[in-house]
């Protein structure tokens, strides 16, 4: 085994060093290893010292994405590439020690077996949820879905704990999780990856909201990992003119390779902005970045995560496999995706020296646009710090819990349905009642708030949570950011 990995590192210490070191960097490495294995206190076995410790400490000093795989993390791997995603068909709110059921789909184990919105999940397999909190009860959700699992359900007005045993099905998950109307010609398009399909299904959401008749469209591409490239630059290409650069590879051992719009592409041309915040990276920076720069959208959110990196994968003897970053991926100006790691990859990113320095780059209408890893959007809007009072009320569950008691007892709302004074004293009883007591100042100051997520609440469990989050969409401060940008000229673009 010694003798196939000193293998292994040959060939990968060959692309490191000069060829006349190559052996001296070994003989010490088999030294270093031979004084371990004879005079170490306790014995050291190859597989500790090369899987847990001469290996990732190599690939360690490369950078967090490169990653050595043992024999059982391999086969993990792969079973990880060809598996598909399974799940009960609900929606829940997760609180500490509490889920809740907001909508069932169609045609799902969880929507045939009679569970319904408000309905509380007590326990999962045998485990009470009420003493976990939420990263646990994530944790729990995530197995639960992997095999037929027992639910204990309270459901209101139903003192008797309801049991029932639900087997996962393969979900279909599409990438475009929501599409409708901000405003009157104005669309929103919410993308949660991107997949195979993504292209298409955005296209087809476009067409839906009114295609080449909208006067124009919030792309929110927060939260997004990324996913597939070809989906990012078909994206891409639904608002980019024929022959523009989207995409260049670059890697030392990778040829150079530029990604452009189709000769024949009829894009969009309606003004569009482009959410992103921390968690959006990959794909979402690719996309974001191509049309950043060629002034094609405003950026508007926060600064996203800075990954945009080729990852490939390769088999190792015994089984082994070894991830390893082969090359880069750089916007149309030239401003590297990847966030630096140490300040010689720092500079090759566009900076001289530090994280809190950044160089210019210039899009295709001359704007000045900053380099240095992820993408700089062109309006910076942070999401407001929450006050004391929305911390208690979204931490005690208040809103889920008197929209599942109101849905019980009144009428289905339709989409006219408005949050009126009465039902807002309604509430704040409903809160004294549990101890919540919010001051006269307090309350007249989140007045607006406590009433748009009374209405996303009841429309989540009523109609369903695609008609919550058009609710919610009206008090997210970076939506609203957006929709004011698509009238902003960007200082700097050519005029249309």
């Amino acid at each position: 085994m010694v003798r196939r990995f000193t293998a292994a590192l040959l060939a990968f210490a060959a692309s490191a060093f000069a060829a006349e070191e190559i052996d001296a960097q070994v003989r010490r490495f088999t030294e270093a290893w031979a004084l371990v294995e004879r005079e170490n206190a306790d014995p050291v076995t190859s597989e500790k010292a090369f899987y847990e410790g001469a290996i990732p400490g190599l690939l360690r000093r490369l950078d967090p994405h490169s990653v050595f795989f043992d024999p059982g993390q391999f086969d993990q791997l792969k079973q990880m590439q060809t598996s598909t995603r399974k799940g009960f068909g609900c929606v829940v709110s997760v609180l500490p020690g509490r889920v809740i059921i907001l909508q069932t789909l169609p045609g799902t184990p969880s929507a045939r077996s009679g569970i319904a919105p408000g309905d509380e999940i007590a326990g999962i397999n045998g485990y009470s949820v009420n003493r976990l909190d939420i990263e646990q009860l994530v944790a729990l959700l995530g197995q639960s879905r992997q095999q037929p699992a027992q639910l204990d359900v309270r459901r209101p007005g139903n003192a008797r704990i309801l049991n029932f045993v639900l087997t996962p099905e393969e979900m279909q998950s599409p990438s475009v999780e929501r599409a409708f109307l901000l405003r009157p010609g104005v669309g929103y398009l919410r993308v949660a990856s991107f997949d195979e399909k993504t292209g298409a299904e955005v296209k087809d959401a476009i067409e839906k909201l009114g295609g080449h008749g909208l006067k124009g469209l919030v792309l929110d591409l927060r939260n997004n990992p990324g996913g597939v490239l070809p989906a990012a630059l078909r994206t891409a290409a639904l608002f980019l003119k024929p022959g523009l650069k989207v995409l260049t590879v670059r890697g030392r051992s990778v040829a150079e390779k530029e990604e452009r719009v189709p000769a024949n592409n009829q894009p969009y041309e309606f003004p569009v902005s482009v959410l992103i915040n921390g968690r959006s990276a990959s794909s979402s920076e690719i996309v974001a970045g191509a049309l950043q720069d060629h002034d094609r959208a405003t950026v508007v959110g926060e600064p996203s995560f800075g990954k945009g990196l080729v990852e490939s994968v390769f088999p190792l003897s015994d089984n082994a496999g070894l991830a390893l970053t082969t090359a880069l991926y750089y916007t149309p100006s030239g401003r590297s995706i990847q966030k630096p790691l140490d300040s010689a990859q720092f500079a090759l990113a566009g900076a001289t020296s530090g994280p809190s320095q950044r160089l210019e780059f210039k899009t295709s209408g001359g704007r000045t646009v900053m380099g240095g890893g992820g993408i700089l959007p062109d309006r910076v809007v942070f999401p407001p710090p929450p006050s004391r009072l929305r911390i208690v009320l979204d931490a005690s569950g208040s809103f889920t819990s008197f929209a599942t008691a109101y849905t019980q007892t009144h009428p289905k709302p339709g989409e006219e349905f408005e949050i009126t004074p009465g039902l807002l004293d309604e509430f704040q009883v409903y809160l004294s009642q549990r101890n919540i007591r919010p001051g006269v100042a307090d309350w007249s100051t989140e007045r607006d708030f406590i009433g748009n997520r009374l209405k996303t609440e009841i429309f989540n469990q009523s109609l369903g949570v695609e008609k919550g989050d058009e609710v919610e969409a009206q008090r997210d401060v970076q939506v609203l950011r957006a929709i004011a940008s698509l009238a902003e000229p960007l200082a700097g673009a050519p005029k249309p």
